[in-house]
């Protein structure tokens, strides 16, 4: 997509749609924010707005009300969209996978037909290394057979397979699945952030509440995984240089036709007790924790190969795990001081 083109994006008030939204801004696109506000603020707009002069388009709506966004997608000239909308917690899906696949999956189909009356075959849809399920290898790449552990996981995949199915129907879709491992940080102005509205599901904010006095300790859920200390492993990615791969995966749309699904990772994994290290080091006090049982659905370890997004996207993450947690603290601090 070219710049000063039109984007929806739908949960674009939330954790990775917000530091997208910037992003796109500076890029110097038009950006229509899509979102109900279960798990994200409305106070995030005008933190937006704060962060790059200029305004939002806002559209109040449930992503599964098809005539709603069909209109906002006529009404602000929308010519792609990135779709983050979607419950996202593994442990939460599994104890309400009903509710998860209708979001997800239901609210997918939704936006499916809406951007089909409305003419739009511009497709990034933020999928998640979960479809790979148990890894068979490490690194994973996007040859890796997708499986899934939990219903989070099979939510995406399903909507993967969707997706697919409808660039086999119709040659003129252009459809990016960005499989993203697991995002961490702020955006360095520390107004917007990964803040939901009840307790954490993701580990980083979790730890910066536990940091800022507002829980008691971070559960780390098993310590007898197959990994050097025994809790679990995961590739951590910065949010902004998420934001970065969904503009260059945009502008990848300008030049690609059919299906394709892309990892945006950074190749190297992290276990939950040096995520709580390199936190006490940014935050300067310790992060009291406690073990318990391993939490279902849950994988040993879990990192990128990213080879195909430098290809194919020209992108690669940048920023280090110091300035993930050094920008999520930061962000937290804010939070508390204007609580």
């Amino acid at each position: 997509m070219q710049k000063g083109n039109n984007i929806l994006l739908t949960g674009g008030a939330g954790y990775i749609g917000s530091h997208t939204a910037v992003v796109l801004a500076d890029a110097g696109y038009g950006v229509t924010l899509y979102d109900n506000f279960s798990n994200s603020s409305r106070s995030v707009i005008q933190n937006l707005q704060t962060i790059t002069g200029q305004r939002f388009n806002l559209v109040e709506g449930d992503v599964r009300d098809t005539a709603t966004l069909e209109r906002a997608l006529r009404e602000h000239d929308i010519e792609a969209v990135i779709h983050f909308a979607g419950l996202k917690a593994v442990g939460e899906s599994v104890e309400k996978p009903v509710e998860y696949f209708d979001n997800n999956v239901v609210g997918t189909v939704s936006l499916l037909k809406a951007m089909h009356c409305a003419g739009i075959r511009n497709l990034v849809f933020s999928s998640s290394a979960t479809v790979y399920g148990q890894p068979h290898y490490l690194p994973i790449d996007e040859s890796h057979p997708t499986s899934a552990t939990n219903p989070y996981g099979r939510t995406k995949l399903h909507i993967e397979e969707l997706l697919a199915d409808l660039a086999r129907s119709d040659s003129s879709q252009r459809i990016l699945c960005l499989r993203y491992f697991n995002p961490v940080g702020a955006h360095e102005s520390g107004l917007i952030g990964e803040d939901p509205n009840d307790i954490p599901n993701n580990l980083m904010p979790y730890i910066a509440r536990v940091a800022s006095g507002r829980l008691p300790h971070l559960n780390v859920f098993g310590d007898d995984y197959d990994t050097p200390d025994g809790t679990g492993v995961r590739d951590y990615i910065h949010v902004m240089d998420l934001a970065d791969g969904h503009l260059a995966g945009l502008m990848h749309l300008q030049k690609s036709t059919g299906w394709q699904a892309i990892n945006l990772g950074t190749g190297k994994g992290f276990s939950v007790l040096e995520m709580v290290r390199a936190f006490e080091q940014a935050c300067g006090r310790p992060i009291p924790y406690q073990i318990t049982d391993r939490r279902a659905g849950d994988i040993a370890t879990c990192y990128a190969k990213a080879d195909k997004a430098w290809q194919h996207l020209g992108w690669r993450a940048e920023r280090t795990l110091e300035e993930m947690c050094t920008s999520a603290w930061r962000f937290t601090q804010r939070a508390v001081s204007s609580a």
